[in-house]
């Protein structure tokens, strides 16, 4: 799920791609108190790895239709009639990848943990689910293996979290959530 982009085309990536940081999928993690400073709020965005924004998509694939259309006109011009019609072929099938694959970009998981309440969001392709649990009643543990998802349980409900973490780094995050939510048990 994490990629790194080969160190000899790291430049042209990052004029491309914008800065080192946005290679990765994105993990967030911020912490604050309120006015009392007795109840802790904590929250986790994990985002999909997405090499391109979708404004840069949409400029890389202007850029590849606009090439892709000129040659075949270019080639329609001096007679060679069929080069325009697989030329305007190849950009709606371009059009149509990158449509899909556009749909994906923002996808991510978010979970909060304040007060008593534990929401747990996730995002794929436009669709939102969303989990509230109570805070002394969840559970959090792997699902299966040593590096499998995370179930946030509790109350009857479940949902899965760590799609957009490393499969090694995913007992860390379980541990960081378990932490959370302890720490605040006592405050509420």
């Amino acid at each position: 799920m994490i990629g790194l982009v080969d160190p000899f085309f790291y430049p042209f990536a990052t004029l491309l791609l914008g800065p080192r940081h946005q290679l990765l999928n994105c993990v967030s993690f911020s912490y604050s108190l309120d006015a009392d400073a007795k109840n802790p709020r904590f929250e986790w965005v994990l985002r999909r790895h997405a090499p391109l924004s979708p404004a840069q998509m949409l400029v890389v694939f202007a850029s590849l239709s606009l090439v892709s259309l000129c040659i075949g006109l270019f080639f329609w011009l001096q007679g060679a009639l069929l080069v325009l019609p697989f030329a305007a072929l190849e950009t709606v099938a371009v059009g149509i990848c990158f449509l899909i694959f556009s749909r994906h970009v923002l996808d991510q998981e978010r979970i909060v943990v304040d007060g008593s309440q534990v929401v747990v969001e996730h995002e794929a392709a436009g669709v939102r689910e969303r989990a509230q649990f109570h805070r002394q009643w969840v559970r959090i543990e792997p699902l299966g293996g040593e590096h499998s998802l995370i179930a946030v349980s509790g109350q009857g409900k479940s949902i899965q979290v760590g799609r957009y973490v490393r499969p090694e780094r995913r007992e860390a995050l379980a541990q960081e959530l378990r932490r959370a939510v302890r720490m605040g048990q006592s405050a509420v």
